[in-house]
């Protein structure tokens, strides 16, 4: 066997255990942007759900709390404006640890409706 040849048997394993790191590193931020994705959409759910429940003089923090996942009912805040203005603020979960990533705001309106 030339020599060139059993230097080289050991590289391609080399190699993949040098990325194995970087690869898991790329997941993990791949994870936390749809984790962030998600938190934006729920965020404008509650705020729409939220914003209802104001319209109608019901609870805006009970609306947006039901529209949510049980993960982020406890994490809600929630802000009423004139006009039916609600807005609606969630932290951005960490996917590797623990703490939040920052928050996302999201507002709706609804008018505010008449007693029939």
């Amino acid at each position: 066997m030339p020599r060139h040849r059993r230097t080289q048997e050991g590289q391609a394993s080399v190699e993949l255990v040098a990325l194995l790191p970087l690869m898991a590193v790329l997941a993990a931020l791949g994870w936390q942007a749809v984790v962030a994705g998600q938190v934006v959409w729920l965020a404008g759910t509650a705020a729409r759900a939220a914003a209802r429940a104001h319209a109608l003089g019901n609870d805006a923090t009970a609306g947006a709390r039901a529209a949510l996942p049980r993960g982020f009912r406890d994490e809600v805040r929630v802000r009423t404006g004139p006009e039916g203005r609600v807005a609606v603020r969630l932290t951005v979960p960490v996917v590797v640890g623990s703490g939040g990533l920052g928050s996302v705001a999201r507002e709706a309106r609804f008018a505010p409706q008449g007693k029939r």
